[in-house]
């Protein structure tokens, strides 16, 4: 899945509307549809907001796994 799917579904799974997630990130509830759509690029201050608004962290939503990163 791409993070906008994992963000949409999060969202519909909390039983959050697009309105409710668009009124915590103060923008237009079409905007935020437009995130979910993959139409625009989600803008990091919002991954973080989105984050602390579902209860899930930003390496979930951005597909990495949760397993330790090998040292350089």
């Amino acid at each position: 899945m791409y993070y906008n799917e994992i963000i949409q579904f999060e969202r519909e799974t909390q039983n959050i509307t697009q309105k409710q997630m668009a009124e915590y990130l103060n923008i237009k509830q079409q905007q935020y549809a437009r995130y979910e759509k993959g139409i625009n690029l989600l803008p990091i201050t919002h991954l973080k907001n989105i984050c602390l608004y579902l209860g899930i962290s930003a390496d979930y939503i951005l597909g990495l796994p949760d397993l330790p990163y090998p040292k350089r």
